[in-house]
């Protein structure tokens, strides 16, 4: 590290969907140090031809560039990363700092306090973003603007060290939230990995009853594809999360199936009117004002017609006067009809401004306090 603390040189093992959006998020940012890719050599030549990176290694040449790295990004899948944390640690130069995007925590955090050398530090990440599409050619340089970016210090780490690392992330427009590895699991297997379980089976209870009648699976329209959409995600890409973190999903499973024998109560004692209630106000929590952790964000709720240019007309209507949208959110909408949105602002002063410029021009705007 240099003497404004910040990283001279990163290296980003797996430059796919993840490892070259961070190289491409970084050069957009200004990052003025060098990045350096290790992948397969097709890879590294798409990498350096959309110029993600500076320089590339093919995997067998890892120990060579592993060395010359202040900062080093593990993204590749899980498996590969805990055999990575068991390989590397000789090759690290005391004071490296070593990172990885793994959708699970606990086991990748406790290989790198087993296998790595008492003079580099690790701290364990997970950008809450994703694309469905995969590779360096998918690699979107917007990919962490406004996402969520857990990380999971374990081990006693230099307060330089960590503070850097977190203004390097806020710095291609993540939002950092500091979480134990087992709780990171466990809201994870909640959030995540439940819905993905269950959106699986969902699928196959009424995939079965196709034999029945063909119209089961015609007749599924919103609602059934909005709840089984990520039932089409590979198993590759669910298998490493999994076997990482079946117990926890296997709790949530459990505190499910007795949420679900509460719903069957409430169909035959008449209480679903206070149950939908209580989900609705559960659901419009989630989008709050203080969506950034380290930096809050103020919240305006916009109705809109379903018609074409609607979003083209807020957006242009606010970049005339250079007020920037930090987020944006469709929340409800009826087809053909119109709907809710929610426009983020990181001030106040530029969400009032927009409300009024908005207003101007003809939209129902509220604000959210």
């Amino acid at each position: 590290m240099n003497a404004d603390n910040s990283f001279e040189r990163i290296l980003i093992v797996g430059v796919g969907l993840i490892g070259g959006s961070l190289g491409l998020a970084l050069k957009r940012k200004g990052f003025a140090g060098e990045i350096i890719g290790v992948d397969e050599q097709t890879a590294l030549d798409i990498a350096l031809q959309r110029k993600v990176i500076d320089r590339g290694f093919r995997r067998e040449e890892l120990h060579q560039a592993t060395r010359q790295a202040d900062l080093i990004f593990l993204c590749t899948p899980i498996a590969e990363t805990l055999r990575l944390l068991a390989t590397i640690g000789k090759d690290l130069q005391p004071g490296t700092l070593i990172t990885d995007v793994g959708s699970t925590k606990r086991q990748i955090v406790e290989a790198a306090k087993i296998h790595l050398p008492a003079d580099v530090d690790f701290i364990g990440g997970h950008p809450m973003a994703g694309s469905e599409f995969r590779g360096v050619e998918a690699a979107d340089p917007f990919l962490f603007e406004n996402t969520t970016y857990v990380l999971t210090p374990s081990r006693p780490t230099h307060f330089r060290m960590q503070r850097a690392f977190g203004e390097l992330l806020e710095r291609i427009g993540a939002k950092v939230l500091l979480l134990l590895p087992e709780l990171h699991d466990e809201i994870a297997a909640a959030v995540s990995h439940l819905p993905q379980m269950l959106a699986v089976s969902l699928m196959h209870l009424v995939a079965s009853r196709q034999d029945e009648s063909p119209y089961f699976l015609k007749m599924a329209a919103g609602g059934f594809r909005d709840m089984t959409r990520i039932a089409s995600s590979p198993y590759g890409i669910w298998e490493d999360i999994i076997r990482t973190n079946s117990d926890m999903i296997v709790r949530y499973i459990d505190d499910y199936i007795e949420e679900l024998h509460k719903l069957k109560l409430c169909l035959h004692e008449q209480c679903l009117a206070e149950y939908f209630d209580k989900a609705a106000k559960n659901r419009l929590s989630i989008p709050k004002d203080t969506k950034g952790f380290l930096q809050p964000h103020y919240d305006l709720l916009i109705g809109v017609e379903d018609k074409p240019g609607v979003i083209a007309g807020i957006s242009n209507a606010l970049s005339e006067r250079q007020i920037n949208i930090k987020d944006i959110e469709v929340l409800k909408i009826r087809e053909n009809e119109g709907g809710t949105m929610r426009l983020a602002f990181s001030s106040r002063e530029d969400r009032d401004q927009a409300a009024t410029i908005l207003r101007q021009v003809g939209f129902d705007v509220r604000t959210r306090e």
